[in-house]
C-alpha cells in the first residue's frame, strides 16, 4: 500500500512533534495524529509501524534536529565560543520542543542503528569542540557526559518550573556554562 498523496513522512513527523510538544510524548496517540493530519489511523501505517514505530521515528527525528541545530550554532566558531553556543542550542531545543526533546531521550535499542549513528554524531560534534582543551579520550567522553548532564538538568528543571526566584534564567544558564568552561580551562592548565 502506498502513502496517501499529500501526506509524507516528514509532514507526519513534524505534526507528531507538534502534538508531542503541546501535550507530551506519552500523550501522543495514532488517533490524535491521524485527526490532526485529516486521515484515518490505519493510513499512518504506510509511514510508521504503529505507535512504537512512531516513537522510534520521533527519536531519530529529534536527535537529527538537535544535531542540526547544534552544528549550525557552532559553525565558524571554536573553543569557548563553540562550546557556549553548543550548550545554548541544546537548551533552546529542549525549551522550544519539549515533546521532541523527550523523544530524543528515549533509550536506543541495539537494533536501532540509524538512531545510534545520529547519537554518535552528536557525541562526535562535542568531541571536536573539545579538541582545544587537549583532553585524553576518556576525559573528553566524561566531559561530554558532564556537559549533557548540565544542559539536561537545567532544561528539565526549567521545564518543571523549578526556577521560581525572580532572577533571569538566561543569566543563570550563561553562568552555568561559564563555570563549566572555567573548570575545563583550569583542568587544562593543571595538566
Amino acid at each position: 500500500m502506498s502513502p496517501r498523496p499529500g501526506i509524507d513522512r516528514l509532514q507526519l513527523l513534524q505534526t507528531a512533534a507538534e502534538l508531542a510538544d503541546r501535550d507530551g510524548l506519552h500523550a501522543l496517540t495514532l488517533a490524535a495524529l491521524a485527526g490532526k493530519l485529516g486521515v484515518r489511523s490505519p493510513s499512518l501505517y504506510n509511514h510508521v509501524d504503529g505507535l512504537t514505530g512512531l516513537h522510534a521515528a520521533l527519536t531519530l527525528y529529534g536527535l537529527q534536529t538537535l544535531h542540526d541545530r547544534m552544528l549550525k550554532s557552532v559553525a565558524g566558531r571554536s573553543g569557548e565560543d563553540a562550546l557556549r553556543h553548543a550548550c545554548l542550542s541544546y537548551v533552546d531545543f529542549a525549551r522550544s520542543h519539549p515533546g521532541l526533546y523527550e523523544a530524543a531521550l528515549q533509550p536506543i535499542r541495539p537494533d536501532q542503528q540509524e538512531i545510534q549513528q545520529v547519537g554518535d554524531q552528536i557525541v562526535e560534534l562535542l568531541l571536536q569542540i573539545l579538541v582545544p582543551y587537549q583532553l585524553s579520550q576518556s576525559e573528553a567522553l566524561h566531559t561530554v557526559r558532564t556537559l549533557r548532564s548540565l544542559c539536561h538538568g537545567f532544561s528539565s528543571l526549567d521545564r518543571a518550573g523549578q526556577f521560581a526566584l525572580d532572577l533571569s534564567l538566561d543569566d543563570s544558564l550563561e553562568f552555568m556554562i561559564q563555570i563549566f568552561i572555567d573548570g575545563l580551562t583550569l583542568h587544562k592548565t593543571r595538566q
